[in-house]
């Protein structure tokens, strides 16, 4: 499957963007889709995940209640609504895509092998 990212951009600290991860194929609903970033100079870090057609979700702690994914597989895309941005999560969004994600491992970059290309998000204070 590929992936395309868009929905980056910059805004203010408090404000709000929407990501948009669009996948070709017709199996996109098969896959576990998850969100990470990457900050200058920082490792990349997992954001959120959602599994393949019942759509559970997992969120990093740090974006609990104020992000919240989901998907469409009708239309093939992946959402990230992102609220309350703050400036140190300025960084580039990746969308990464995976068959067979466990549980365990959905935080794990390793554990997706298609990514998208990436959104730049920047917040600023």
């Amino acid at each position: 499957v590929q992936l395309q990212a868009s929905g980056g951009g910059l805004v203010q600290a408090g404000g709000s963007l929407r990501l948009s991860c669009a996948a070709s194929g017709s199996t996109f609903s098969t896959y576990a889709v998850a969100w990470f970033r990457q900050a200058p100079g920082k490792e990349r870090e997992f954001v959120a995940a959602i599994r393949q057609s019942g759509g559970a979700t997992y969120y990093a702690d740090s974006v609990k209640g104020r992000f919240t994914i989901s998907r469409n597989n009708a239309k093939n895309t992946v959402f990230l609504q992102m609220n309350s941005l703050k400036p140190e999560e300025t960084a580039v969004y990746f969308c990464a895509a995976g068959r067979g994600v466990i549980l365990s491992a959905l935080s794990s970059s390793a554990a997706y092998h298609s990514w998208g290309q990436g959104t730049q998000v920047t917040v600023s204070s």
